[in-house]
């Protein structure tokens, strides 16, 4: 839900890695539903009904061919007021991986009447957005337009913020930008902590908390709304979650005439706001940022509730199943589960680590894992414990004996 109590001079929706393909796919719905929504949030506001801009950040078509460009041109035509609403794309990595940056470039002209490299205001905020040189890279010609781009913008109010797209996130920023983060911006970025800067590539979850980062200046990950894809390597599933498939998220942004930024992670396929809003009310004044790695002194941490309950059943000579209630936390949500199986002697046979599928707006309720492959006839406990996104772990756990038949 908007905040009522801010009223904006501008909104504008981001959303990124679409994955729009040749064949009809999911993908179309989803856009679709996004731009319809952005809209019927915009008319539900009190104070500022308006839809200023939307901004795709790459990736918006799955190899770039005419046929996926063109479906994202029918998409908008038939989803934008375009006497209200500016759109502003770029190009990355998949528009390019099929026949080239020069193809790609030409084609989203052309097709979409879309500039690669594009610094427009609306509404008196700079909108500055660039796409690669090549791949997910910034060349040095890419670097110096962008260097003047940013100097041109904060000429007159270095107060102001300055909205900033790329498809790549910067390394070492929000989550995803360990796997899929590139740095050769970073630098010039440095010289404007005005900047609000969103990024994709990395399919990582809005809704995770460290999706928005301040450090320098303030970064967001922007989702997607084809597959989700995360930043962390010790889960039993690897780096792709299971129903990775049931991912669509974007942001609505908001800012008002004092400078202040209002962002609204929103779920696409429920049609609902995730609970968290970001507030940056002073974005060039770096002393005020709080979404640093402060966040990782918290002393809130998971926990199992009195009630939860861990439940073994299917017990077969091999193997066992085990369910549980998932913990709760006062902030945030609980990131996963670190579950430890050992055996008789106290010493660990297995160690794994699952989601808590936060990800989904519909979290489940409970989670599961199977053990196979054990030895029979033999005792083993486990024990769950649950994690936050801070290094931070339930003081209390769920264990339970359990005997192979």
């Amino acid at each position: 839900m908007l905040d009522k109590d801010f009223n904006p001079s501008l909104r504008f929706l981001v959303v990124s890695d679409i994955h729009i393909k040749d064949e009809k796919c999911i993908e179309e719905q989803r856009f679709a539903s996004a731009l319809k929504y952005a809209y019927s949030i915009a008319r539900s506001s009190e104070s500022y009904k308006k839809l200023d801009a939307i901004v795709i950040v790459g990736d918006f078509a799955n190899s770039g061919t005419e046929i996926q460009m063109q479906k994202v041109k029918n998409i908008l035509d038939a989803g934008v007021d375009y006497d209200e609403t500016q759109v502003i794309s770029s190009f990355a990595s998949h528009e390019t991986n099929g026949e080239g940056t020069e193809v790609a470039a030409e084609r989203m002209k052309r097709i979409l009447g879309q500039d690669s490299d594009q610094h427009k205001i609306i509404n008196g905020f700079h909108f500055i957005s660039i796409s690669p040189s090549h791949g997910c890279n910034y060349n040095d010609d890419k670097k110096a337009w962008m260097a003047r781009e940013l100097a041109s913008a904060a000429e007159g109010n270095r107060a102001k913020p300055i909205f900033v797209f790329q498809h790549p996130h910067n390394t070492n920023t929000v989550y995803g930008s360990i796997l899929w983060g590139e740095d050769e911006l970073i630098t010039t970025y440095m010289n404007y902590p005005q900047i609000i800067h969103f990024s994709g590539h990395s399919h990582a979850p809005i809704n995770d908390p460290r999706s928005i980062h301040q450090q320098h200046f303030t970064s967001l990950g922007t989702g997607t709304l084809s597959y989700f894809e995360m930043d962390e390597f010790d889960k039993i599933t690897g780096s792709i979650p299971d129903n990775k498939e049931n991912a669509a998220q974007m942001l609505i942004v908001e800012a008002d005439k004092d400078n202040r930024v209002r962002v609204y992670p929103f779920d696409v396929l429920t049609g609902h706001f995730f609970p968290q809003v970001h507030r940056i009310d002073t974005p060039s004044d770096i002393g005020s940022f709080t979404y640093t790695a402060d966040r990782y002194k918290t002393k809130v941490v998971p926990y199992f509730a009195d009630d939860a309950k861990l439940t073994i059943s299917d017990v077969t000579d091999t193997s066992f199943k085990l369910e549980f209630d998932q913990a709760r936390i006062d902030e945030d949500y609980v990131n996963c589960y670190d579950i430890v199986l050992k055996n008789a002697d106290g010493f660990v046979i297995r160690h794994l680590s699952i989601w808590s599928e936060y990800y989904f707006y519909d979290m489940p309720k409970t989670r599961s894992y199977i053990f196979q492959d054990l030895e029979p006839n033999t005792n083993y406990t486990v024990t769950i414990k649950a994690c936050g996104f801070w290094n931070n772990i339930s003081e209390n756990s769920l264990e339970e004996d359990i005997k192979t038949l």
